[in-house]
């Protein structure tokens, strides 16, 4: 059984314990959680206080939902030294805060080597990028190991980890247990392998299999391109391969819906359920 969530911040608008209350009602039983963008709530350092985390875990308690994943999606390679501090005590409070949370993880990207966080052909998939990325990291994932929190890299096309192997080095390198994946198998297409998707997604399922955990599930359609993503379901990824190694290898992962909108969510989850009822 997969264990199926949505990205909070496509729900619709509510105050926070009606909102969950809805989304726990459409049959989600997880969300992925980004502070900043909740109405009510806040992500600033300062207001990340035990209270604070304890509230937000019995309200969600409460409405029957996991926390899978607590965002924290900021660039670990900015060439801009303070940026950076600022980046990694952000993380650093976010694992400590997902420790009295609950949360699954603390989830991120991969960033680019510059102050903009914009892909860059030139650079964001180099050498010297990724090992910017793997010398900022390692001490974030010490502080994971402190709080016995797992932070999870989402490897994407247009950052520093943008592909399975690149991922599999980062997860060697580091060499952490509390160093894991959340896989985006859409985000790790672009034009020139999209129309061999399944294969990019059968090698990462093989490369990352014992770190993955949480999927990230969303949609697209091939002659708008992966950029332009839409819920579950509305376009043509074929997510069987996906699902059935959910079901074979990661029995209950959480598996969060991205791209939907209210009106939608409950329909690309049923969507999915029957897919992984078929299987």
């Amino acid at each position: 059984m997969i264990q199926f969530g949505l990205r909070l911040h496509d729900a619709e608008k509510l105050p926070l314990p009606e909102q969950l209350r809805t989304v726990r009602e459409q049959g989600f039983t997880c969300v992925h959680l980004a502070l900043s963008k909740i109405q009510g709530l806040t992500a600033d350092l300062s207001a990340l206080t035990p209270g604070y985390a304890m509230y937000l875990k019995r309200v969600f308690a409460d409405a029957g939902l996991d926390i899978a994943v607590l965002g924290n999606y900021l660039n670990l390679a900015t060439p801009d030294e303070a940026a950076l501090k600022a980046n990694q005590e952000k993380y650093r409070a976010h694992l400590r805060f997902a420790s009295l949370l609950g949360a699954g993880v603390v989830g991120t990207e991969t960033g680019n080597p510059n102050t903009g966080y914009q892909y860059d052909p030139e650079t964001s998939h180099s050498d010297e990028a990724l090992e910017t990325f793997i010398k900022n990291l390692r001490p974030v994932v010490n502080d994971a190991e402190r709080f016995g929190v797992i932070l999870a890299i989402e490897p994407v096309w247009r950052h520093i980890v943008y592909s399975p192997e690149r991922a599999r080095t980062v997860l060697d390198e580091i060499n952490s247990p509390n160093l894991q994946i959340i896989f985006d198998p859409v985000n790790l297409l672009d034009e020139s392998n999209a129309d061999t998707r399944e294969e990019v997604f059968e090698t990462a399922m093989n490369l990352l299999e014992k770190e993955i955990a949480v999927i990230h599930l969303k949609d697209f359609k091939a002659e708008t391109g992966v950029t332009s993503c839409m819920a579950a379901g509305l376009g043509d990824m074929d997510y069987r391969s996906i699902l059935r190694f959910a079901k074979e290898k990661k029995p209950f992962i959480h598996a969060t819906l991205e791209n939907t909108r209210p009106e939608n969510a409950q329909q690309a989850l049923e969507y999915l359920r029957q897919l992984e009822a078929s299987l």
